[in-house]
């Protein structure tokens, strides 16, 4: 990674409608997301300005980057590691501490991020437990301190929010406009309730709700207009379009549509050949780049990767045994010879 002296807001380069790869944790790792680079940005695609999408890093603790002891802090660091193929590239942070934010959002900076992202609607208890995610929508006031400490950490760089509806019920109509009073740059909205998880489908109707509060909200001094990027079940780029063009926003961000299907921004359907060496590539990269993460959160990718062809619960099960991606290279070539 390298210090981003362009500074050009990324988000007046985006096409419209626009696509994001959604943060998911121990999922759109270093690794990932340079593959994603390689078969989604590089690849000749067949509808201009696809392959122009931007990415967001795994959640990483503002806090932890801030006070962690050296060993710990070097782990989180990694995390936030990037290759010049990913941009536009923005930091993920979470934090309940205004300060912390501060000094994590500087640190993106002078890493050369695109932008810094705030999550503002992870339900997970530990993370809620320290003021942050989706406690976030429960202390209005605090999630402004926290986005204001962004954005003085941050300068010229765009800070954004990714939440949620609401907390335990959908409270669109005093939550987004509490967030629209920071300026900030963009908003992405996961249709879904924190309390709901994803145990119900997501409510594009509230995404274009969603549109229709930022369309009134008064500007006052501001030179823009905050972007409303809507987020849930969306199962393809077309499935994106579709769901952007019915709710009016401005974006939709992906993220479990992604598995297995490095080419998803492309929308080249890859033949089977084609996602076994993504696999294999996938893990050699996964291990050079991450060696203080367990081998076994790879093996999560695999399913996604080998399905569709005979002999693909075989060739999952022997992946399955594997150790290494020395190993996995083998099994893979094995079963390709059969193929």
């Amino acid at each position: 990674m390298m210090k981003n002296d362009n500074r050009v807001n990324f988000w007046d380069t985006l096409p419209r409608p626009f696509f994001a790869l959604a943060p998911m944790a121990d999922v759109t790792d270093a690794a990932f997301r340079r593959i994603i680079a390689k078969y989604s940005k590089q690849q000749t695609v067949r509808h201009p300005g696809v392959e122009q999408f931007a990415m967001w890093t795994e959640f990483v603790s503002a806090d932890g980057l801030v006070r962690a002891p050296e060993e710990g802090r070097k782990k989180l660091l990694a995390d936030l590691m990037y290759d010049e193929s990913e941009r536009p590239i923005v930091a993920q942070l979470f934090s309940g501490k205004p300060e912390m934010m501060e000094k994590a959002a500087t640190l993106a900076r002078e890493l050369g991020f695109d932008g810094v992202d705030i999550n503002m609607g992870c339900p997970d208890r530990a993370i809620e437990k320290q003021g942050a995610g989706a406690a976030h929508i429960k202390d209005p006031k605090l999630a402004q301190e926290i986005i204001l400490a962004a954005k003085q950490g941050a300068r010229e760089l765009p800070v954004s929010v990714k939440t949620r509806l609401g907390y335990n019920k959908d409270e669109l109509e005093e939550w987004l406009p509490a967030l629209l009073e920071t300026g900030l740059a963009a908003v992405t909205i996961h249709a879904r309730t924190r309390k709901e998880m994803s145990k119900v489908p997501a409510r594009w109707n509230r995404i274009a709700r969603a549109v229709e509060i930022r369309n009134e909200f008064p500007r006052g001094d501001a030179s823009r207009k905050t972007l409303i990027i809507g987020n849930g079940d969306i199962e393809s780029i077309g499935d994106a379009r579709r769901k952007v063009a019915e709710s009016g926003a401005d974006g939709a961000m992906l993220g479990r549509a992604i598995f297995g299907n490095p080419w998803l921004f492309s929308e080249h359907v890859p033949t089977t050949t084609e996602k076994l060496e993504a696999l294999v590539e996938h893990t050699k990269l996964f291990e050079e780049l991450l060696p203080h993460k367990s081998f076994a959160l790879m093996k999560k990718y695999y399913k996604a990767y080998v399905t569709g062809f005979n002999g693909a619960l075989e060739l999952r099960r022997k992946l399955m045994e594997t150790e290494n991606a020395e190993d996995v290279s083998s099994v893979v070539e094995e079963s390709l010879n059969i193929l």
